[in-house]
């Protein structure tokens, strides 16, 4: 199939485009695929819009451009807390493309970055819409997307509540077997908030809410952490895939979130 390009000057008249049925194309590294494979929509539009490779930060909060690639994120100190989370994306080639943006739509087992963001409850900036809405409704089913995604809003973690963990077969920059992160604010040493997201563990990134359930309200230790590892795999639906089995992912699964966990245990 032919596709026909077109670019625009600013998110607005992309929005515009995308409503009337044209496909997005930001960084390529999703898009591309179906052009070359012949299978990529009729109409594809692109901006030239400066505001989506914007970084702002405002006291706790992070507000970065949909448009900002993972390398952009390694590039900048104060987004230093998602390091270890863009790190893990890709080899180079891929992330000086792959955008904050794309990552949110990119298919099973990919999308380790919206993993994070779903752990540290990110919100979503929709173009020529106010406010910002939840990333938990965006990613619930991402095929009815809302709109053209602008912006994603984060709340810096505070030192030693935020962890990531990816697991592959080929290192560093293997796809994904699973990956998981947790965010666990902590109120007179109790656990309040509690937020675990998985990827690789269903058709897109997920919460893991038996392993939320087992955190909340306790103190992070050892008698916890086995608890949150015992129901990991709870609720989950992981594929099988050339990667591993559905089988295989649910019986590591505890294995995994009791490491990381363990990590940020001893900070």
């Amino acid at each position: 199939m032919t596709s026909t390009v077109l670019t625009v000057a600013t998110m607005g008249e992309a929005a515009r485009a995308v409503a009337q049925g044209a496909t997005f194309f930001g960084g390529g590294t999703i898009v591309m695929r179906d052009v070359n494979a012949g299978t990529a929509a009729a109409s594809i539009v692109r901006t030239t819009d400066p505001s989506l490779k914007d970084v702002r930060i405002s006291g706790d909060t992070v507000t970065l451009g949909a448009g900002v690639t993972m390398a952009n994120v390694l590039a900048n100190r104060d987004l230093e807390f998602l390091h270890p989370v863009a790190r893990l994306v890709g080899g180079p080639q891929v992330r000086n493309m792959g955008t904050v943006g794309g990552n949110l739509f990119a298919p099973h087992p990919y999308g380790d970055f919206a993993v994070a963001l779903l752990a540290l409850g990110a919100r979503v900036v929709l173009a020529g819409q106010g406010g910002a809405r939840p990333i938990d409704d965006l990613l619930r089913d991402r095929s009815r997307s809302p709109g053209l995604v602008a912006a994603v809003e984060v709340s810096r973690p505070r030192p030693g509540t935020f962890g990531f963990l990816k697991v592959s077969r080929i290192r560093p920059k293997g796809v994904s077997v699973l990956s998981v992160s947790a965010l666990l604010p902590r109120e007179g040493g109790r656990i309040r908030g509690a937020r675990v997201a998985w990827g690789a563990m269903g058709p897109g990134p997920q919460r893991g809410a038996s392993a939320e359930r087992a955190l909340e309200g306790q103190s992070l230790n050892a008698e916890t952490i086995g608890r949150a590892a015992a129901t990991a795999a709870e609720g989950l639906n992981p594929a099988t895939d050339a990667v591993a089995t559905d089988w295989y992912r649910r019986e590591v699964a505890g294995v995994h979130l009791k490491r990381m966990l363990e990590q940020m245990e001893r900070g």
